[in-house]
């Protein structure tokens, strides 16, 4: 089985995309498969084509000149659906497997409508919810009912679409998509890159002044959706109640210099630590001085959607996680078994259910245990990744050429 992925980004860029990117192509590898990709044109660094990443063959989509919308966005998928065409007629795909955004998916539909080949296209979020998300668009305006317009027209299209999450499966059914139609290939953790915690890293535990603290923390980027804002504001409450307890916030983001100032301003400011963004291969010594991971995202269409994988991330390593009760924490997180779940938007909630976890410490390691497990059946990329091969195969019936 050779498969094409048609893709936004890659590495060396980081982000969740291109790790979910390499998850999935290199457990495919590990199948059996044979893979490549072919990333667009916008967010390309000076690389070789191919470039080899972490065993990994990407072909690049030359940059073009830009231009105003939607000038640019025509150009882009042209540009995009020429190299896919290219590659996948040198290399002889059984089919191209396209990944959102909505305009990936278009070049996808061109270059297998050219080829004869079959098309899987699959949606990670819904962009026009992840543009309001993140500040950059507006629920209800002309680029966000364009943007879902696009994704119809490609789901309607594709041969077959995936989606990471039960959440963007049941909007589509009831945009009229037909269920059979509709895989779930969800969010998952390769579980070679986890194994025991590392013990406390106690010099940077002196370092930041965090010596004798009862930690919640958060490692990520700071969007609005998280809603570390409601966490800032849970904190004078956890502190009044647990004098010990302090915040770790490691990333940055859009709202990093609001963040910084609700916390100079809040009576709980000297138990709020601000890390800043580290570098990869270090994020693991911070991880080793939180006692709860926080993930504390506000109530809207894209957090009730789609599930995030740092949650899983976090229960793979063995620790501790509360987070909102929104719909994408509610497909990964069992309330008491694997988490702990708290009101979202709601400061005084999420205070009360982070110092009731840490009151009772009793039944600790049996939650990291229980999370670990969870992740081990339910969210390995070794798992997920087989859940491709009944609708690989079928698709691959239908291509115009023999195999190559």
């Amino acid at each position: 089985m050779k498969i094409l992925h048609i893709l936004d980004h890659s590495l060396p860029i980081h982000s969740g995309y291109t790790f979910r990117t390499r998850a999935i192509m290199k457990a495919q590898i590990e199948m059996g498969w044979e893979v490549r990709g072919v990333t667009g044109p916008r967010y390309n660094l000076p690389s070789p084509d191919p470039d080899a990443q972490d065993g990994l063959i990407f072909r690049r989509t030359p940059a073009i000149k830009p231009a105003r919308a939607p000038i640019g966005e025509i150009r882009e998928v042209a540009a995009l659906s020429r190299r896919a065409a290219a590659v996948a007629a040198e290399w002889k795909p059984d089919l191209l497997h396209a990944h959102s955004p909505a305009l990936n998916g278009i070049a996808g539909l061109r270059a297998a409508k050219a080829l004869g080949l079959p098309l899987l296209y699959e949606i990670r979020a819904f962009w026009e919810d992840a543009a309001v998300g993140n500040g950059t668009g507006r629920e209800g305006s002309l680029m966000y009912r364009l943007t879902r317009t696009l994704e119809n027209y490609v789901v309607a299209r594709a041969d077959a679409v995936a989606v990471i999450c039960e959440g963007l499966r049941s909007d589509l059914i009831g945009r009229g998509v037909a269920p059979d139609k509709i895989m779930v290939s969800p969010n998952g953790v390769d579980l070679e890159l986890f194994g025991d915690p590392p013990p406390p890293d106690e010099a940077l535990r002196a370092q930041l002044g965090l010596a004798g603290c009862d930690v919640i923390g958060f490692i990520g980027s700071f969007y609005d959706y998280e809603g570390l804002d409601d966490l800032i504001a849970a904190m004078p409450l956890l502190v009044a109640r647990r004098p010990n307890a302090a915040l770790l916030l490691v990333g940055g983001g859009p709202m990093e210099d609001a963040l910084r100032k609700q916390s100079s301003a809040s009576p709980a400011a000297a138990s709020i630590h601000f890390v800043g963004r580290v570098p990869h291969h270090e994020v693991e010594r911070y991880y080793s001085l939180i006692d709860v991971l926080a993930y504390p995202r506000k109530l809207m269409r894209l957090t009730d959607l789609v599930t995030p994988l740092k949650p899983l991330e976090a229960m793979a390593q063995r620790r501790l996680v509360a987070a909102s009760n929104v719909g994408g924490h509610r497909e990964l997180i069992e309330d008491g078994v694997t988490g702990t779940l708290f009101p979202p938007d709601d400061p005084p909630a999420m205070a009360k259910a982070l110092g009731d976890l840490l009151d009772d410490r009793s039944g600790w390691d049996q939650r990291r245990a229980d999370g670990r497990i969870f992740v081990e059946r339910e969210r390995n990329w070794a798992v997920n990744v087989s859940r491709y091969q009944p609708i690989y195969e079928q698709l691959a019936r239908r291509r115009a050429y023999p195999a190559g």
